[in-house]
């Protein structure tokens, strides 16, 4: 209720006989004794509730032209909030911190600017016939679980699905050919004899003397005759003490190429292995630029 209502309440009650008190209490605490008395002394000496200023100290701040300005400013700013997925980073215990900080100043300390963009990174990656899936993403709508398992909200996964190995290389200037070992174990013998040939021809070809070869912990890359072929051909490459372990972050095939290429198959037509082969052969020719650069 507005003050002037209540003014004209007081105003009325009080005429009829009603007193200070009286008031208070008809009107449930709606408005102070003191200023229902305040009220009550001006009809008696007027006739009338006269109030030429606010009660109180003026408004300073709390005016309404600032109010207005507050208001049309936040107007202006307001900013809209947005969801984020939650981003996945290894865990690391504290010797992987020290020589994760270790490699850190190595590269500092032996590379300039223009040299890191010589090193030619490496990774495999095992593919299977029954694809991936993105769990966040992939949503069916329905009334309830049930429904939505009938309506595709299941994914089927076979216990040991065909699969097959795919290495690839990529730098600053693309990235090299594919090298899919689909044959049994890939151990360091296979592993100098079909990849490590690809990745120094590529690299002799867009480096030359400058190439920097780069290869994570798995085991064959760590064996001795491995370590061995990379020192007597490479121009440089980094060592088995030098890349730190659980560093997925660290290579660009982990958070963005191999995301890339599995995006782009058409997993409809993985079948079988040799589909399976097919799809990351024709993938692979698409890849964006913007990817790899």
């Amino acid at each position: 209720m507005k003050s002037k209502d209540l003014q004209n309440i007081v105003l009325s009650k009080y005429q009829n006989g009603d007193t200070p008190t009286k008031n208070f209490r008809d009107l449930n605490g709606g408005i102070g004794l003191r200023t229902i008395k305040r009220w009550c002394q001006m009809i008696l000496q007027s006739g009338s509730i006269t109030l030429s200023n606010p009660p109180g100290c003026p408004r300073l701040a709390r005016t309404k032209g600032n109010i207005r300005k507050v208001k049309n400013g936040l107007r202006r700013k307001k900013k809209r909030l947005h969801h984020y997925k939650k981003v996945v980073e290894p865990l690391l215990s504290d010797d992987q911190k020290i020589k994760r900080k270790k490699f850190a100043n190595w590269i500092r300390t032996h590379f300039r600017k223009e040299e890191t963009m010589r090193i030619l990174f490496s990774e495999e990656k095992f593919f299977d016939i029954d694809g991936i899936y993105n769990s966040q993403n992939d949503r069916v709508w329905a009334i309830d679980r049930a429904d939505a398992d009938k309506n595709g909200g299941i994914k089927q996964k076979r216990k040991f699905p065909q699969k097959v190995m795919v290495w690839l290389g990529a730098c600053s200037k693309g990235v090299t050919s594919l090298v899919i070992l689909d044959e049994g174990t890939v151990d360091h013998a296979v592993y100098i004899e079909k990849v490590l040939p690809v990745a120094l021809k590529y690299g002799n070809q867009v480096f030359g003397s400058g190439l920097v070869f780069q290869q994570d912990g798995a085991k064959p890359h760590l064996h001795h005759l491995t370590q061995q072929w990379c020192r007597d051909n490479f121009p440089s490459f980094i060592g088995k003490d030098r890349w730190t372990p659980n560093s997925p972050d660290l290579n660009p095939f982990d958070y963005s190429i191999w995301d890339e290429l599995v995006n782009i198959f058409n997993w409809n037509k993985v079948q079988s292995k040799i589909t399976l082969i097919q799809q990351i052969k024709s993938s692979f020719k698409n890849i964006r630029e913007s990817i790899v650069f």
